[in-house]
């Protein structure tokens, strides 16, 4: 099978144009003519991840995080990134990311946290000029739960030992606005959407100052994410059933 053919089913889920400017999903290492047997999926791609996928023989591996984010003026092995690089090209490795447009789509990213929480009435919450895609997503839990039962429950759903907060809120809260990876430039679109609370990865010191009956809880970037790899798994066996997909061993927290 070509490695285009396998892209395409993911970019019929979350198109390749709608990821962020900055972003630098798509083709990482190889093209769309490649043939592949077999798939590798990671979050991140590691000097571990990259090992695994070698050793296994597998000729794809397909992350959320881009490999290569800025522009690489050289490949010396002088760096871990160029290291990665040289490896992968050497071993005939293809690496493939959905970053930024798998976060975009609402049954995405932010989407499987709010399925995770059983929540309801969930829906984009920064929509873009084209309604169906826009970062984060706002819903409501079915009753109302105090801030210790919110925290029991993503300790539990998101597997999270430690969760930072911003000061608890009085009232039991309802509405909820998630946002998988790095969040922080959403606080102000879940505070305007009337969320009661924030939940979502890397927040900074001040992100925690939060005005009454609003606040913000940080259960991680890698802790946020994780759920992706399912649905990529389950996307390309829907559509290439007898196609070779697993998940990797090394799928860990860089943190």
């Amino acid at each position: 099978m070509k490695a285009g053919e396998i892209v395409k089913v993911l970019e019929d889920f979350a198109p390749c144009s709608i990821q962020e400017s900055w972003d630098n999903s798509g083709f990482i290492i190889g093209n769309e003519g490649a043939e592949v047997k077999s798939v590798l999926l990671a979050l991140d791609c590691t000097p571990a991840v990259i090992e695994e996928a070698i050793e296994s023989g597998t000729d794809m591996i397909i992350t959320h995080h881009p490999l290569i984010f800025s522009p690489l003026k050289r490949i010396t092995g002088s760096g871990i990134v160029e290291k990665m690089v040289e490896r992968s090209i050497k071993n005939n490795l293809i690496i493939y990311s959905i970053h930024t447009n798998i976060d975009k789509v609402i049954s995405g990213v932010s989407g499987l946290m709010a399925e995770n929480l059983g929540l309801c009435n969930v829906r984009l919450l920064s929509k873009e000029e084209n309604d169906n895609f826009g970062l984060g997503v706002i819903g409501e839990f079915k009753g109302r739960l105090d801030f210790q039962e919110v925290v029991s429950l993503v300790k539990e759903k998101f597997s999270v030992k430690n969760i930072r907060c911003s000061r608890p809120i009085d009232k039991k809260i309802k509405k909820v606005a998630l946002c998988g990876g790095s969040g922080s430039s959403l606080i102000s679109a879940a505070k305007d959407s009337g969320a009661q609370i924030f939940i979502t990865g890397d927040l900074k010191y001040h992100d925690f100052l939060c005005e009454d009956g609003f606040m913000v809880m940080d259960i991680g970037h890698f802790e946020s994410e994780t759920g992706v790899l399912e649905l990529l798994r389950s996307i390309l066996l829907k559509n290439l059933v007898t196609f070779a997909v697993r998940i990797s061993e090394n799928n860990n927290n860089l943190i």
